[in-house]
């Protein structure tokens, strides 16, 4: 029997109008049939302290029930320094821990992320790929949604005005729904 794939969309930005949250909220509006994007906003995760990581704080609680509850994830990344954005990092370190203990095992996740640049987040999307070979993580490997020059493919509400990349964004959604319904044949 199929059932509704859910899928937990998280953005690697903390800024109120950040291009990211804009294309998270974008791909919740064009998210499959038969699949539904619940988000989880980063803001609040205290900084990561392995000293902590055994009795983690109640945000930290949420992600990861949040995640281990999601069939798949969307993750919306900046680039920030040619790589992931700290908050993100902390919260994908925090989820994956105590050793033994990752939410993150065995999901089924896609990558999109938006860049005022030309190049629009390639090497912070492949840096997230690096990091999901260890935690195991399996990600949509085409298309790759890099949304470069932003500023033109938004408006000045939020929204996203480029049919193009709306295209891509659906395709994205439509792979990663058919990995998840490959890894986990009872959605």
């Amino acid at each position: 029997m199929n059932k509704q794939i859910r899928i937990l969309g998280i953005s690697g930005s903390l800024r109120r109008e950040s291009y990211n949250t804009a294309a998270l909220r974008a791909a919740m509006e064009l998210a499959p049939e038969g699949a539904v994007i619940e988000t989880f906003d980063l803001g609040g995760i205290p900084l990561f302290n392995q000293d902590e990581e055994t009795n983690p704080p109640a945000k930290v609680v949420e992600l990861k029930r949040r995640v281990r509850e999601a069939d798949a994830i969307l993750f919306v990344t900046p680039e920030y320094n040619y790589s992931v954005p700290g908050v993100l990092k902390n919260a994908i370190d925090w989820a994956s821990r105590p050793y033994g203990d990752s939410a993150w095992d065995g999901k089924p996740a896609a990558i999109m992320g938006a860049s005022i640049g030309n190049i629009g987040t390639a090497r912070a999307q492949y840096h997230l790929r690096q990091m999901f070979v260890f935690l195991n993580v399996f990600t949509v490997n085409q298309p790759e949604v890099m949304i470069s020059n932003a500023a033109q493919r938004f408006d000045a509400d939020g929204k996203l005005t480029h049919e193009k990349t709306k295209e891509y964004i659906q395709q994205l959604l439509r792979s990663l729904v058919e990995l998840t319904q490959r890894m986990r044949p009872d959605r």
